[in-house]
């Protein structure tokens, strides 16, 4: 009914080869969770019409949400009621004087679920998505045992090229991440092979290691001291304040004239409060009104109830979700607890009953996560999970489309 079904599973020496090629190849470090693989034996495989329909509604959304947020920038009023830290808040407010930091190749993700009532969405990463290397050159290895499909595109490259129309031919690209997480190293070290293979100096940092002037930045480290042609960001805007005062970091926000991808103003589309001031913009929401469940502030959601589901305003992964009847008891309590205690913070979304979608190792629930670049569909990335509920335990699978059938959207 929603077009996505899966391929049969790879046999478990397809699957060790896979894992090495994942790691060695593409910079995936993180192969197991716990005690189960990170990758899952299958990919996922979307029909020409369903792949056609998740991609013209992420462009949509895209749309919509670049609207949104370039008048809720104007709009430092319903800052507070998006649940922003008050650093962050203030540095919005000076917008006005300083102007919005320059923005470029800009990349969100879109999250896809196959439901009841047809594709619904759960949310957008409009400040730092992740995925790339799945949906990239691990969605490409898959595919290379599967004739005649494809992934639907390839984000990774999709933002190299955006980034290098940008930057000068040679020019420095700082890739700014918080480093002491693997998970977030390898995704930057992915990326910054694509920006080499198009003559562009990549260099991965912290954004303790940059110093801005009159709105330029520099890198300062250990091993290199230049000005910055550009900077892709792949560290949490809400994390910004955390750093060292000397780093600047409030030039992500406003006053920014290094190009950034993203810029950190993101976060204001990123919040999952966003739909509580839907009715407080101008902008035409019609794409989000359609896809996106109802959702609430916490007060105004029954405590415990199944058919609502309790989000952070800005968590990430899945973490700290609060599903009646899948979500363990203990994380149940902690979100209800903290949804009650600090409702600024926390959003009630009405439950979407989730299809699973049938493969030869079971029965699994999924996600399709569909990356913008610049407005345009560049991709798709897939987790999977054995409940209805896609958190850091998902597996990642490898999303498809027939080869003939990726030809006809023209990615």
């Amino acid at each position: 009914m929603n077009g996505l079904a899966s391929l049969p599973s790879l046999d478990a020496a397809q699957c060790e080869a896979l894992r090495c090629r994942a790691i060695f190849d593409c910079c995936k470090w993180d192969p197991q969770v716990e005690d189960t693989p990170s990758l899952a034996p299958f990919p996922l495989v979307l029909e020409a019409d369903a792949w056609s329909r998740l991609a013209g509604a992420a462009e949509a959304l895209a749309r919509e949400t670049l609207a949104a947020e370039e008048e809720l920038v104007q709009r430092p009023d319903l800052h507070r009621r998006l649940g922003l830290p008050g650093a962050v808040r203030r540095r919005l407010q000076e917008i006005p004087r300083l102007g919005t930091t320059a923005g470029v190749a800009r990349v969100m993700r879109f999250d896809f679920h196959p439901t009841a009532e047809g594709w619904r969405v759960s949310e957008v990463n409009s400040d730092v998505p992740g995925g790339f290397i799945e949906a990239a050159g691990v969605a490409r290895l898959v595919s290379s045992h599967y004739g005649g499909f494809e992934p639907p595109g390839d984000p990774a490259r999709a933002l190299a090229d955006a980034a290098a129309r940008e930057a000068p031919p040679g020019g420095l690209v700082c890739l700014v991440h918080a480093t002491a997480y693997t998970d977030d190293r390898q995704v930057m070290a992915y990326i910054g092979r694509e920006l080499e293979g198009r003559g562009l100096r990549a260099c991965l940092a912290s954004p303790a290691h940059l110093r801005w002037t009159d709105g330029r930045a520099r890198l300062v480290c250990d091993w290199l001291d230049a000005p910055v042609d550009l900077l892709l960001r792949f560290f949490p805007a809400e994390w910004l304040p955390e750093t060292p005062a000397a780093c600047g970091w409030p030039a992500f926000f406003r006053g920014g004239r290094t190009p950034v991808a993203n810029p950190a103003h993101a976060l204001l589309t990123q919040s999952k409060r966003l739909p509580l001031v839907w009715d407080e913009l101008k902008t035409p929401l019609d794409a989000w009104r359609a896809l996106l469940p109802e959702t609430r502030s916490p007060r105004d959601a029954p405590a415990r109830d199944p058919a609502w589901v309790l989000k952070p305003a800005f968590g990430r992964v899945g973490e700290a979700i609060g599903l009646v009847g899948v979500a363990e008891p203990k994380a149940l309590r902690s979100a209800t607890r903290h949804a009650r205690w600090h409702p600024r913070h926390w959003v009630a979304q009405r439950r979407f009953e989730s299809l699973p979608v049938a493969t030869t190792a079971g029965a699994f629930h999924a996600c399709v996560g569909v990356f913008t670049v610049d407005g345009r569909a560049a991709g798709a990335y897939g987790r999977v999970a054995r409940r209805p509920l896609i958190d850091w335990r998902a597996q990642d699978a490898a999303v498809l489309v027939a080869r003939e059938q990726e030809a006809c959207r023209g990615v």
